[in-house]
């Protein structure tokens, strides 16, 4: 199985968790753009900040996920329609692959990748603390 299509699998798994997890709603949460009460970005719309149009691999009730190549690199969009179902990816999240989190989105794929488009999308940089194993925002 390649990268992305693990990357596609987990964020399908995870959207399922968080499906029958309790819970729900933005928890308070911001769109991107920073309006309070604005609805999230949707996959094509962060994928189009980045000059993508993206082949959708997971597309279900409360997460959606879609493959990206552009001259940056590869790398997955996914975003949430709930919180939980972000917290739920967030905890399932492969160990030692970093990824940007926005508000009710993330995006997977190697560090330089990540910081060109972090460039354009914002969010933080996740990375796994090689010493505690623990997930950290790196600054």
């Amino acid at each position: 199985m390649t990268a992305p299509r693990r990357l596609a699998a987990l964020a399908l798994l995870a959207g399922l968790v968080a499906a029958c997890s309790a819970g729900g709603g933005s928890g308070g949460y911001l769109a991107a753009g920073g309006r309070a009460g604005a609805a999230p970005l949707t996959v094509e719309q962060l994928s189009a900040r980045v000059g993508c149009e993206p082949r959708l691999q997971a597309d279900g009730a409360g997460i959606r996920s879609g493959h990206c190549t552009t001259p940056d690199g590869e790398f997955v969009v996914t975003t949430f329609a709930t919180r939980a179902g972000k917290d739920a990816w967030m905890g399932a999240a492969p160990a030692g692959a970093p990824h940007l989190a926005g508000d009710l989105w993330t995006v997977m794929s190697s560090r330089k990748v990540l910081d060109l488009l972090s460039e354009r999308l914002g969010g933080e940089l996740h990375m796994t603390d090689p010493g505690s194993g623990e997930m950290r925002v790196v600054g």
